[in-house]
Order: structure tokens, then C-alpha cells, then sequence
């Protein structure tokens, strides 16, 4: 069997900073496996980005306004089941239609929205209110818009994974951001070292992890936030409230698909205070940060 040398290539996409490194026999093999998954992520970045006039994203969006209806293709009816079944097993915490809150919260401004913004917007939040009967997508109420900002990178992660392996590597891993699809173990089986940053501590690791498959994704308050009189804001926003989470600082999962494991971490975070009670049940491995600095989970050493 021919000697597997290891490749690494960073580049960026979706706003972050990601790279894939694999194991192949030949740098032309490597060259094409890592293009095949990069151009699948650009692909859907261009596809489903809210920056981006002219995506289908973009385009549902002008029709969401409007409180029209449109069809949809298959991947994208795929998204929306699956961000269906997130609204259920939430209770409406993971809600795409919650995204037009960046109306209200801009965290670079430094400045805390008033609660009459807020409320506004909550009028036009809601999955319950769209209509979904595959593949129409119809907008009950107009202004309402919906973001696949919280599944659509972890799906990118595991397409990328598959299409590696696709394209004949069986060792490596994909990491778009922090979230992160194994392919598999390094060439000598040994498991690839993933270390979770502490959501407080500015270099600080919160733990080490050693994984051979599976997949990883966190939810926290590590950038985007505001802290005023000494009070900490950040991005991940309760879609029934229009406010940050305020409980935990950070949420880990780990699970065999990227885009289970992001959602799952994401309504973690939503769930404040019965966020560890919930992960427990769900029974994937997990760790947790709260803002007090107490931590937990199954994965906690």
C-alpha cells in the first residue's frame, strides 16, 4: 500500500476562517479531494448567504416580504424540514425566522436596542407562521424573513467530510469555523486532538478532546457581544424574547453529523438554566460553560 503523506489547506468561507487536512497518496489526489469539498462550501455560501443580493436565500427573502409564496428545490426543502424538527424539539427556541433580530442587535455598535425595536420585530418571528407543505414555502405574514445561519455551515461541514470520502480519502477532518466533521483518524489510526476554547479566558482551553470520528460544533458568546456596566451580550438571541442568552457562556456537542451536533449546541444555549437537564436527555457526549464559570457535561474530565 502506498505511503500516505498528510496536506493541509486553509481558506475562507461563510466568514470564517476553515481548512481541511487530509491523508492521500499523491498531492494531486489530496489537491483534488480538498477542491471538491471547498467548492461545495463556496457553493452553498454563494446559495444560501443573507449578504448576498443575488442568492436563493436572498431571493426567498424579497418573497418572504411580500408575504408571498415560492418553490423550492430539494436541498433547500431538506434545510427547512430539518429546521422544522429543530422548532419541535425546542419548543421554539431554534426558530430560522428569528435572524431579522440583527435588525435590533448591532453588535458592533456597542449600544443595546430599546425594547420597543424589539418587540416589532417579535411580530415577525415564528415558524408556526409559515406555511411548509414541500416545496412550497408560503409567508403568512409579510416582513418576516428566514436565515439558515444556524444550519446551513454545519451542513457544508458534513457534505464536505462525505465528499472527501467520496473522492477516495479515509483519513482527515474539516473545520469551518469551529465546527468540525472527521473523516477518519490519522493514517495511524490515532485520533485527531480537538481543543475547545474557553469562552472566558482569552487563550485559555476549557478541554482537550481526542476523536477518531464524529463531529463537533459549539455555540457561545466567544466574538460577537456587547458588554455594558459589566454585563456580557452576545449573538445567540431567544427567538420568544429578542434577547441574548444569558445563562450559558458556551456550548459544546459532539454527535455523528456536524449539523446535529450545531443545532443541539445552539439550543443548549437557548435553554439557559435547563440547558444541562436538556443535553443530559439528549444523550450526546456535551460539556457547557455558564456566565459564573461553572462548568459540566459528559465530557468533563
Amino acid at each position: 500500500m502506498a505511503q500516505l503523506k498528510y496536506f493541509h489547506y486553509d481558506f475562507k468561507a461563510m466568514g470564517s476562517p476553515c481548512s481541511i487536512q487530509l491523508y492521500a497518496g499523491s498531492a494531486q489526489k489530496a489537491k483534488r479531494a480538498a477542491k471538491i469539498a471547498m467548492d461545495d462550501v463556496y457553493r452553498l455560501e454563494a446559495k444560501y448567504s443573507r449578504y448576498r443580493a443575488d442568492s436563493f436565500l436572498s431571493e426567498i427573502n424579497r418573497i418572504a416580504a411580500q408575504g408571498g409564496c415560492i418553490s423550492v428545490d430539494d436541498e433547500t426543502a431538506g434545510l427547512l424540514d430539518y429546521a422544522g424538527t429543530c422548532y419541535q424539539q425546542s419548543d421554539g427556541l431554534f426558530d430560522i425566522t428569528s435572524g431579522i433580530l440583527r435588525r435590533a442587535w448591532d453588535f458592533k455598535s456597542g449600544a443595546i436596542p430599546a425594547q420597543e425595536t424589539i418587540a416589532v420585530l417579535l411580530g415577525k418571528i415564528g415558524w408556526h407562521k409559515i406555511n411548509w407543505q414541500r416545496p412550497l414555502l408560503a409567508f403568512t405574514v409579510p416582513g418576516m424573513e428566514i436565515d439558515f445561519g444556524g444550519v446551513v455551515k454545519e451542513y457544508a461541514v458534513d457534505r464536505a467530510a462525505s465528499l472527501c470520502r467520496d473522492a477516495g480519502i479515509n483519513h482527515g477532518i474539516v473545520n469551518l469555523g469551529g465546527d468540525i466533521k472527521i473523516i477518519g483518524p490519522h493514517d495511524d489510526g490515532s485520533p485527531w486532538r480537538i481543543a475547545i476554547r474557553h469562552p472566558r479566558d482569552p487563550g485559555g482551553l476549557l478541554q482537550t478532546l481526542l476523536l477518531h470520528s464524529g463531529a463537533l460544533a459549539s455555540s457561545g458568546d466567544y466574538e460577537r457581544c456587547i458588554t455594558l456596566n459589566g454585563l456580557r451580550y452576545g449573538h445567540v438571541l431567544n427567538p420568544k424574547t429578542g434577547w441574548p442568552a444569558n445563562y450559558m457562556a458556551a456550548v459544546s456537542v459532539i454527535g455523528e453529523f456536524c449539523v446535529v451536533a450545531g443545532s443541539a449546541s445552539t439550543i443548549g444555549m437557548l435553554k439557559g438554566e435547563e440547558g444541562s437537564k436538556w443535553l443530559n436527555a439528549l444523550g450526546l457526549p456535551h460539556l457547557w460553560v455558564n456566565v459564573q464559570g461553572e462548568s459540566g457535561g459528559s465530557l468533563m474530565e
